[in-house]
């Protein structure tokens, strides 16, 4: 099955290629890779879906490697890591806003009749799979947690 990420993701590798950009060619093809191991390594099918798994994942690695930069004093890394996670999130699909996350929120814990932050896996469980490459799983974590008492 085609991905139409994945064929954005080889055309911007052969552009890179032609334009001569070896910093965003090599990033790229580190990206491809991570993704075309899903499907060697992991027996997965390579789906939209997977590909947000794989890209969110890259940009979390990004910024925590841009944090441990800057913590070091290398801020030309530091900053390295931050163009190449901008540049991931290009294959990831529209992140939700807070508000966006809050309505979810609020539907999962009516849907899951969650009363108190000790139920607080049972909204997760179903939120999560809504929200799964959409939002960050610390922000998901803050949201359900300031809205349940």
């Amino acid at each position: 099955m085609s991905s139409p990420v994945l064929d954005r993701l080889m055309a911007d590798i052969k552009d890179a290629m032609k334009g001569g950009d070896r910093e965003k060619l090599t990033a790229l093809r580190m990206l491809h890779s991570e993704i075309k191991n899903l499907e060697l390594i992991h027996r997965q099918e390579i789906t939209d879906e997977s590909i947000a798994g794989v890209t969110a994942k890259a940009v979390k690695q990004r910024a925590d490697a841009a944090a441990q930069y800057r913590a070091a004093g290398r801020e030309d890394l530091a900053e390295k890591e931050e163009r190449e996670a901008v540049l991931f999130r290009n294959y990831q699909p529209a992140q939700l806003g807070r508000a966006e996350l809050e309505a979810l929120v609020k539907e999962c814990i009516q849907a899951s009749g969650a009363t108190s932050k000790k139920e607080m896996g049972r909204v997760m469980a179903l939120l999560m799979p809504k929200v799964k490459g959409k939002a960050d799983g610390k922000l998901v974590n803050e949201v359900v947690g300031s809205l349940l008492p």
